[in-house]
């Protein structure tokens, strides 16, 4: 497993180059960079385009693929009281979970929330070339205040510190559905235990937190709003 302190492409034992940018970067100043990848989504192969500047740039990272293989499947596609049926990826990258939310219920509007404006642009780029008409990529305050979410799945942007990633859950998770779920993957020595109970501290009484599963160095943690 790569070492927490590298980026998710780099190789154990060496120096990575330095970068003026962060993941998490509104505008990221490096050369883009970019260049096609090949990867599983919903159980099929697909070619996506990544760019430098952005989360795990050069392979679909071993966190999101430990959230996507714990998922349970997305629940039936239900249109809430605006008609429509909402999903959420919340810190979507380059767009692997929206992606993969999309492909598996295309009847529904999938949220692909990000900062980091390369990422976005990627995820739109990346959408149009599965066909998929049904992804959001946005900027937060672009999503109506009055969405709610019949599921969140999340890797969720550690590194921008715990301050402005417990504000980030507790606006995004209260708007689970009732009977929804949200499930974060966050590294072990990352904090995942302190976060999980964090959450379970702060959570309004409706949301119980839980830990759905752990592999590779990683917890999923499952967010659950009463029905």
């Amino acid at each position: 497993m790569t070492p927490p302190d590298l980026p998710a492409d780099a190789t154990p034992g060496t120096t990575p180059e330095p970068s003026p940018d962060h993941y998490f970067t509104a505008q990221p100043a490096s050369a883009e960079e970019r260049r096609e990848l090949t990867v599983r989504l919903a159980g099929r192969e697909v070619t996506v385009e990544v760019a430098s500047g952005i989360f795990s740039p050069g392979r679909l990272d071993l966190g999101t693929q430990v959230l996507l293989r714990s998922v349970p499947a997305l629940p039936p596609v239900t249109p809430g009281p605006d008609g429509a049926a909402h999903l959420l990826d919340l810190g979507c990258g380059w767009g692997p979970v929206a992606l993969t939310m999309a492909l598996e219920a295309p009847g529904a509007t999938v949220w692909a929330v990000d900062v980091n404006e390369r990422a976005l642009d990627l995820v739109r780029r990346n959408a149009a070339r599965l066909g998929l008409e049904n992804v959001r990529a946005v900027r937060p305050e672009n999503v109506p205040e009055e969405v709610r979410f019949a599921a969140i799945w999340s890797n969720p942007p550690i590194r921008v510190g715990k301050d402005v990633l417990h504000d980030m859950l507790l606006h995004w998770l209260p708007r689970l559905e009732p009977g929804a779920e949200a499930y974060l993957v966050v590294q072990r020595n990352l904090g995942a235990d302190s976060l999980m109970a964090w959450l379970d501290e702060h959570l309004e009484d409706e949301l119980s937190v839980s830990k759905l599963a752990s592999a590779k160095g990683f917890r999923v943690l499952e967010v659950a709003r009463a029905g």
